[in-house]
């Protein structure tokens, strides 16, 4: 970049006319310059090193100057301060007496943010130290300089605006039109492919399935996460431990179903980018088979409503035993969890008992479970459903187209969302008009109060509507995995089996009696009663 020589001339009239008006010994003048480009395409790199060779080759050929940095920030934005090191630091050092001048192309590459750019300059106002901007040809220390300042920021400030609303209206044009992508750096199981969509990266599809499968198998999250580190596994990240959020985020994204659900969050402040998630302020476009599926959508649904399932006790989420959250009290209806006795003594021994029974004035007198019975009752109890297996296979048969036709609810939902969308755009057009003319104020906050009320009646309804599909869309997966299992089993059980345990029992309900109630996926119930606890003759 070369700078107009009439400029250069301004810059070093000006430096030479202060020093011959001083009484004082010349003194050179300390002089820093800042150069910035926001974005790192190769143009841009180029007028940035173009930037940043002119401005420190002209400081040092000025004999009246003394060279002390150039600071500089590369690929980013200006409409914040914050991130920009560069930057930071320069006004950190003339604040510390280090830089009389500052040289910078323009406004524009100082910061498009007014408020920035104006507590920068009054900043290092109070420190006499003066920014001089060569586009604008603006002296800071002149009588003049804030106004034109203030009045260029401003304009600076309206063009950030401008681009923001235009960038943010081309992506919405495009959600609209089905267009999306994915950060596939950041992504397991997809690369960009030719035609622009998501391909499926069949190595990583790999390690995408197994932790469904994991999941669905009943293991915790943080088993798979730790699973996944002990095998080498890379993540997303391309990092050697697995997270817990990460595992989650892989499991909740319906990206991975071969579905898109676009604009899940938002730009809030053009200024500060600051991002928030998406609750209806903005239109979000959900598009079902948009790109090939690594996981059936079955499945996924399956794994959404098994973390519903377990969602009420966080810990359920990370269980480390495929009996937490199934095993229920019959009398207070608490969850049985895993205890240890004897923990430092040969006779160590896990046994299973209601979380609340001690948490009450009266202890529930549910009884304890040692782990080897429950194994031997569930072996019992399947074995009965075994009895009858070729009955339970046709009822299984009939089951799934019933479950399949979700369409009465796909009918609710999609009257819920119109309403919803009604409802939104009346509150929009209701605070737009309270912006033009004066209303009553008090009336306006009452009415208002009722728009949003409805909006979020609305958001429930449409809320507990999908929970109602994700439901009855993970109970057909579920039933026909139990019908797999049946059809494959024999027509006697030997032995516990762990994934006919996951896929076959709902749950299992202790009473004070000893009985347990095995409740099955398709809602068959059977009782199994467990023998009264030996007593163990004492050793002489």
């Amino acid at each position: 970049m070369a700078a107009p020589a009439r400029k250069v001339q301004k810059i070093e009239s000006r430096a030479s006319l202060r020093q011959a008006t001083a009484d004082e010994p010349t003194q050179k003048r300390r002089v820093a310059a800042y150069a910035r480009v926001s974005t790192d395409s190769d143009e841009q790199l180029s007028s940035y090193e173009a930037q940043v060779e002119f401005y420190t080759r002209h400081i040092q050929s000025n004999p009246e100057w003394e060279f002390v940095d150039l600071y500089a920030d590369e690929g980013i934005s200006g409409t914040n301060t914050k991130k920009r090191e560069g930057f930071n630091r320069m006004i950190a050092d003339a604040l510390a007496g280090k830089i009389d001048l500052i040289l910078t192309k323009s406004i524009s590459r100082f910061a498009r943010n007014t408020v920035d750019t104006l507590t920068a300059i009054r900043r290092l106002k109070e420190k006499k130290v003066e920014v001089y901007f060569e586009k604008e040809n603006i002296y800071t220390l002149d009588a003049k300089g804030e106004v034109m300042i203030t009045i260029m920021s401003s304009l600076a400030q309206e063009e950030s605006r401008s681009i923001s609303e235009n960038v943010t209206w081309g992506k919405r044009r495009g959600m609209e039109e089905g267009k999306f992508s994915l950060a596939y750096k950041h992504f397991l199981g997809y690369e960009k492919g030719e035609d622009g969509l998501p391909k499926i990266v069949e190595e990583e599809a790999k390690t995408v399935r197994e932790i469904y499968r994991l999941f669905l198998e009943g293991q915790t999250v943080r088993m798979i996460a730790d699973c996944l580190t002990g095998q080498g596994i890379p993540t997303p990240m391309g990092k050697s431990n697995w997270s817990v959020s990460t595992i989650m985020s892989i499991l909740t994204n319906e990206k991975y179903k071969g579905d898109a659900l676009l604009q899940k969050t938002y730009t809030a402040d053009f200024l500060t980018k600051s991002v928030k998630k998406n609750h209806g302020e903005v239109p979000q476009y959900y598009i079902k088979n948009s790109h090939p599926a690594i996981i059936a959508p079955e499945t996924f649904d399956l794994v959404q409503q098994e973390i519903e399932r377990r969602r009420p006790n966080r810990h359920k989420l990370h269980r480390s035993s495929p009996f937490t959250a199934k095993i229920i009290c019959g009398e207070c209806g608490g969850y049985y969890g895993r205890k240890v006795w004897h923990s430092n003594s040969k006779h160590r021994k896990y046994i299973w008992r209601c979380n609340e029974k001690y948490q009450k004035e009266t202890p529930c007198s549910t009884p304890n479970l040692d782990e080897t019975a429950i194994q031997a009752a569930f072996v019992e109890a399947f074995n009965q459903i075994l009895g009858e297996k070729g009955q339970y296979i046709s009822r299984f048969e009939e089951m799934l187209p019933l479950l399949a036709d979700t369409s009465k609810l796909e009918e609710r939902l999609a009257e819920a969302q119109n309403r919803h969308s009604g409802l939104m755009n009346s509150l929009r057009l209701y605070m737009e008009e309270n912006t033009r003319q004066i209303q009553d104020q008090e009336e306006y906050n009452r009415r208002f109060s009722e728009l949003d009320t409805e909006c979020k009646k609305a958001e429930e309804e449409i809320a507990a509507i999908q929970k109602e599909i994700l439901a009855q869309s993970g109970r057909k997966e579920q039933i026909r995995r139990c019908l797999d299992e049946l059809q494959e089993c024999g027509d006697i059980l030997e032995g516990f089996d762990l994934n006919l345990w996951n896929v076959m029992v709902e749950s299992v309900t202790v009473y004070h009696d000893r009985k347990l109630m095995f409740r099955f996926w398709d809602e068959t119930e059977v009782p199994i009663w467990m023998p009264e606890k030996q007593k163990q003759p004492k050793k002489t």
